[in-house]
């Protein structure tokens, strides 16, 4: 069983040093994790870096750290422009995240491997992953894409509650707090987020699928996507998605 570890390489990006604390798995996999808001790719993303030891490399990770700026250096120019337009209220273009990740392209060759979670979202970003990874002398082995029926997506993220003080999350079904409307850490009064109600989730899918279904088809054709049926238990989840890579071998 292999934990998350610490990411400095990829969280700050050129100069960082990760500390590599794990024990090297037998094998190096490379794979990208896609699949719509809600439907579970972060729970699986932490049961295959515990189960193969890949690192866990996601773009959210990367601009969350920096807006925070616990490092107190100055964000290199790439990561300057993305919070800017974060500022802005604006999406962050193709040519600056795939920059971001041209930063960090020596994570994509590390000997842990790597699971690249938010990238590439678009088939421009594939295309300049595949640049990316020719650079460092590595490949995909998969990207295994995750889905499930709108309807569940919906009833998933529309269930989501969180803390208005100190933002602790909670879901109505899958992890009530004890006393309804009500945050067990403080107190504080469980909100729903704007982007959690169900018309502004049925938004967010359509703008994932308008941008993501080229990427799938994309891997299709080159033979590397791997699907995998998201609705039922994490566990029974997981057990498709262990047989799935364990075939690539």
């Amino acid at each position: 069983m292999y934990s998350l570890g610490k990411r400095l390489a990829w969280l700050e990006g050129p100069g960082a040093t990760c500390e590599k604390t794990n024990p090297v798995p037998p094998r190096a996999w490379h794979l990208v994790l896609l699949g719509p808001p809600g439907v579970g790719k972060g729970t699986q993303a932490e049961k295959i870096v515990a189960e193969f030891g890949a690192c866990h490399l996601s773009t959210g990770d990367v601009f969350r750290h920096a807006a925070r700026n616990l490092n107190g250096k100055a964000p290199s120019p790439a990561m300057a422009i993305a919070l800017a337009a974060m500022k802005r209220g604006e999406l962050v273009s193709d040519n600056t995240v795939v920059e971001l990740v041209r930063e960090r392209a020596s994570c994509l060759a590390c000997q842990y491997g790597f699971l690249l979670d938010g990238f590439p979202r678009t088939i421009d970003q594939a295309h300049a992953l595949d640049d990316i990874l020719r650079g460092v002398g590595s490949k995909l082995d998969a990207a295994v894409n995750f889905f499930a029926p709108e309807a569940l997506i919906i009833e998933r993220l529309s269930g989501r509650r969180v803390c208005k003080q100190c933002r602790t999350g909670y879901h109505v079904a899958n992890k009530p707090s004890r006393v309804p409307g009500r945050c067990d850490a403080c107190g504080g009064e469980l909100i729903q987020r704007d982007d959690d109600k169900p018309e502004a989730i049925r938004t967010r899918l359509q703008a994932y699928a308008a941008t993501c279904n080229p990427v799938l088809e994309y891997y299709r054709k080159k033979g590397l996507l791997r699907e995998i049926e998201a609705s039922g238990d994490p566990d029974a989840v997981f057990a498709q998605t262990r047989s799935a890579i364990q075939k690539l071998a």
